[in-house]
């Protein structure tokens, strides 16, 4: 064992030390603490595991959960939630300042995901909730839980308080039925045991849920389960549906290829930002909605209809921002690859009493619809929206939209610090100027940094 300080920490929310002149990293720690470390050495360099906290930072807390450590899913517990924003303010300054230098805009305070009273930490705020299971290395046939730091292996849970609620409820319920029917837990990669996941979505607004049991295979043994299930959770005074996913591959895709209603409902109901979305069990939507909310309220004060009267989304998911920026008076164009996504967007326009004249929505690549979508005499958008995956944005689109699109404005979401300060180094080159660059806090207790940056042509 070695005692180090803490000097910083990682992008990845890692502690970062110097020990013998090499880069040491270490979990769940602070900056400016003393702390007393077993050394591993792994393929991405030298690491350490805490063994004692000597001199503990003002910052540090008790975690809630008691699964925090092992648990893979929450790596800040043990910091205070003020201190969080803080540093997720602070590490996306350092990401930018270390890519554009001098030409780094000044990162604003990170955006608080909104708790249960004013000031409160936030818990319970992840609308969609996945548990994974597993063979019972003990007696039982199978444990429910999430994959241990760093592996695939499951760490039994008895809690989780940040997914929802009704999540947990419901997940713990299937899961003790699950074990009276003597179901198997599957291995990680399927090739023994039958249920792998539970997934479970529950609507932040209008308290709907959905609940999807993913297995390797269909067997009488499993229906009878399924069916006692049902029937003891038909009294829930709460409208749901339930799923079921066969998922017989080892990819690590929650899903499989066929996924089917066995009772309830088919899709549930979100609202955000004044428009209502339609999700199915397998449909991507933000995991924290009311973090969602805000960061579609944020592009839409920056993209006032009256002064972006024609917006164009890209990478737009099942809708979320451009729903509510058409319903606002906005004429938008969505682009999306994902058909499962368009059609969950289509489905919502309707709902919305949108007209297809407000709302275009093009399925396909974005890098493949530019030429559809060059402006001419009769085509012009004023702004772009940009929601990129986590790799961020290809070359060929940021240089379409500087060299032939000239848009105004420019709100770029972005769930990936590194690639946020890659594109705007070549959008800057291109000739925008960065107005404001917002941290939002998607996911609490953890490093993960979603941002918006709001781009304006020089």
């Amino acid at each position: 064992m070695v005692t180090v300080e803490i000097e910083r920490l990682s992008l990845e929310g890692d502690g970062v030390a110097t020990h013998a002149g090499r880069e040491l990293r270490v979990p769940q720690v602070l900056p400016g603490e003393r702390v007393s470390v077993r050394l591993q050495t792994g393929k991405d360099g030298l690491r350490g595991e805490v063994v004692e906290v000597l001199l503990a930072s003002p910052h540090r807390v008790v975690p809630r959960c008691r699964h925090f450590g092992p648990c893979g899913g929450c790596a800040w517990q043990h910091v205070e939630y003020g201190e969080q924003l803080r540093l997720k303010q602070q590490l996306l300054q350092e990401a930018l300042d270390e890519a554009l230098g001098t030409r780094a805009p000044r990162v604003s305070p990170a955006v608080r995901s909104p708790a249960s009273s004013p000031g409160a930490t936030p818990w319970e705020y992840r609308n969609k909730a996945s548990f994974t299971f597993a063979p019972a290395e003990g007696p039982g046939p199978l444990v429910m839980g999430h994959y241990r730091r760093g592996s695939r292996r499951v760490l039994p849970v008895v809690e989780c308080p940040v997914h929802a609620g009704p999540a947990n409820r419901l997940a713990f319920a299937l899961r003790d039925a699950l074990r009276a029917a003597r179901i198997p837990g599957a291995t990680p990669d399927a090739a023994a045991g039958i249920a792998r996941h539970v997934v479970l979505r529950v609507a932040e607004r209008t308290g709907e849920w959905l609940a999807t049991l993913v297995v390797t295979e269909n067997v009488k043994q499993l229906r009878r389960a399924t069916a006692r299930f049902l029937a003891a959770a038909s009294r829930e005074d709460r409208p749901g549906g339930f799923h079921l996913s066969v998922h017989d591959r080892d990819d690590p895709f929650l899903f499989g290829r066929e996924t089917r209603r066995l009772d309830g409902l088919a899709e549930i109901r979100e609202q955000v930002a004044g428009a209502t979305f339609l999700l199915q069990p397998d449909a991507f939507f933000q995991t924290n909605v009311r973090v969602a909310g805000e960061m579609v309220a944020r592009v839409m004060a920056a993209l006032p209809a009256p002064g972006f009267p024609r917006v164009l989304d890209l990478y737009s998911g099942a809708g979320l921002f451009a729903l509510p920026l058409a319903a606002a008076g906005a004429t938008v164009t969505a682009v999306e690859e994902n058909r499962g996504a368009v059609a969950s967007a289509e489905a919502a326009r309707r709902l919305n009493r949108l007209p297809a004249a407000r709302l275009a929505l093009v399925a396909g690549r974005v890098e493949e619809t530019l030429a559809r979508l060059t402006p001419g005499p009769h085509l012009r958008y004023d702004a772009v929206v940009l929601d990129p995956p986590r790799p961020g944005c290809p070359p060929v689109v940021l240089d379409w939209i500087a060299g032939r699109l000239h848009p105004r404005r420019i709100a770029y979401v972005s769930c990936n610090p590194s690639a946020l300060a890659r594109d705007l180094g070549a959008a800057l080159a291109g000739g925008f100027r960065a107005v404001e660059v917002i941290p939002f806090d998607m996911f609490p207790h953890t490093a993960h940094i979603e941002s918006i940056a709001i781009l304006d042509r020089s």
